[in-house]
């Protein structure tokens, strides 16, 4: 494996400089292969079937977020490449009058892009389109964990791509490691925090930039001005969706103490309504995905028992079913910082529910936990939102409802340290496939009348040209 992966990475080197070259009308057409090869039914439905045996992921889900997102994602770089492909003119201060400065968005050069199981085509695609709309070589490697649909990828790459352009490469850990080994241009890592330290130390060895979109325990405030009813049911789909593997559902809610039975109820019949209208069993519905793994199922039923042992109350759901990875949507409450679920991200479908007195409260306990993803705040009352937005940092907040952080391409995407470093979607993530070039010209004029020798004349000139900046 060793000796392809240098192949490989060594043709994508040779190949990438006449990437470079490509005009926005060639970019787009490569992005374009891709965008067809999924409209096409027959690949459709070998996507859903391969999702369906990884994450038993329903067909409107396949669609609503993995599919769509990446066509949405193609289709807004089909308007604006060509505009962002353009040199950026900037300002000249008067200093250097006479001359023109710009930026050039130049790619990178060969990159990779890891991507994890829970969105396993959405994760591993979006940052690949714009890392091609760039001008870039990329090597891809999808999660092992989603093992049926990183096979769909690669022959997917395979039949689109020519292996000096994109290739992906299967494979577990030890795969991982022998890409990083390569002195790669630029890493796009989506994951744990805990991978991404050591992706980071990786790249630190050849100087490699990175994006690491990484987790963390995002929270919900919900405030007493919250209109309960719509948000506990808009919060039942946000933590139920994916079976609650995705990185940007709430980890926890934060009730002010005075809604906590309304939301309760509301919560539990909304779950009650999405899956189980008929009283059957959530396990029996065809809309509820299930835990990717039983070793990671396995680690859920332990944060779960770790938290009850400690004294948590089961308000909702607790329902573990081992031999089809099936956990049902949970609430507890009871919680307290000791607990092994308040200590690292779930990435499933159980929720803590946490009350608070005032915001100042609510602040403290979100501010002793590292900066999360995303900050959820539920209220109608604009001083809450505007106190909450000041005094908690967060890679970005989302009001009044929830999973929305990733899906306007306008906006950038990203954490804040544990949570991530850089930004994706976009021209943000555009840009982080660049190198951001910065070119000034000099049309007219000198710098002469500062040359040395230094004397009174020159240092009025100096001081009078930085006086009027």
């Amino acid at each position: 494996m060793r000796q392809e992966i240098e192949r490989v990475f060594n043709l994508q080197q040779a190949k990438w400089p006449a990437l470079a070259r490509q005009e926005a009308a060639e970019r787009i057409g490569r992005l374009m292969r891709i965008d067809n090869y999924l409209r096409n039914e027959r690949n459709l439905d070998k996507l859903c079937q391969a999702m369906y045996r990884d994450l038993h992921k329903p067909e409107v889900e396949v669609i609503a977020t993995e599919v769509g997102v990446v066509q949405a994602q193609i289709s807004y770089l089909k308007k604006n490449l060509k505009r962002w492909m353009r040199p950026r003119k900037v300002p000249t201060p008067l200093p250097l009058i006479g001359t023109r400065s710009h930026v050039r968005y130049e790619p990178r050069g060969v990159v990779l892009i890891m991507s994890p199981w829970n969105f396993p085509l959405n994760l591993s695609l979006v940052p690949m389109v714009y890392a091609i709309a760039a001008g870039n070589a990329v090597m891809l490697k999808p999660s092992e964990i989603s093992a049926n649909t990183s096979a769909f990828i690669k022959h997917m790459i395979e039949e689109l791509f020519t292996e000096d352009e994109v290739v992906v490469f299967e494979g577990d850990a030890s795969v991982a490691k022998i890409l990083l080994e390569q002195p790669f241009n630029h890493i796009f890592f989506t994951g744990s925090p805990k991978v991404g330290r050591i992706v980071m130390t990786e790249a630190a060895r050849h100087l490699s930039s990175v994006t690491l979109e990484l987790g963390g325990k995002s929270p919900a405030i919900i405030d007493a001005s919250a209109d309960i009813d719509r948000i506990a049911r808009r919060a039942a789909w946000a933590k139920s969706v994916n079976n609650g593997q995705t990185c940007i559902t709430p980890d926890y809610i934060l009730l002010h103490e005075s809604i906590r039975d309304p939301f309760i109820r509301a919560f539990s019949d909304a779950v009650k309504q999405f899956y189980d209208p008929q009283g059957k069993g959530i396990r029996h519905s065809p809309d509820y995905c299930r835990i990717v793994s039983e070793a990671h199922f396995k680690r859920l039923r332990k944060l779960y028992e770790d938290a009850v042992e400690k004294g948590a109350n089961t308000l909702f759901g607790g329902e573990f079913e081992e031999h089809d990875l099936f956990i049902s949507p949970t609430l507890l409450d009871g919680i307290n910082g000791n607990m092994d679920i308040m200590q690292e991200e779930i990435f499933g479908p159980l929720l803590p529910v946490l009350t608070y007195r005032d915001r100042e409260e609510a602040r403290d306990m979100i501010r002793r936990l590292p900066s999360p993803l995303t900050l959820y705040i539920a209220s109608r009352d604009k001083g809450n939102i505007d106190y909450f937005l000041k005094s908690i940092p967060a890679g970005g907040t989302v009001i009044n409802d929830y999973m929305l952080g990733y899906s306007n391409p306008a906006l950038p995407f990203g954490g804040v340290n544990n949570s991530g470093i850089g930004r994706s979607l976009g021209l943000h993530c555009f840009a982080g496939f660049s190198n951001e070039r910065s070119v000034i010209h000099r049309r007219w004029g000198t710098l002469s009348l500062i040359h040395p020798p230094y004397n009174d004349r020159v240092r009025r000139i100096v001081k009078t040209l930085y006086n009027w900046m």
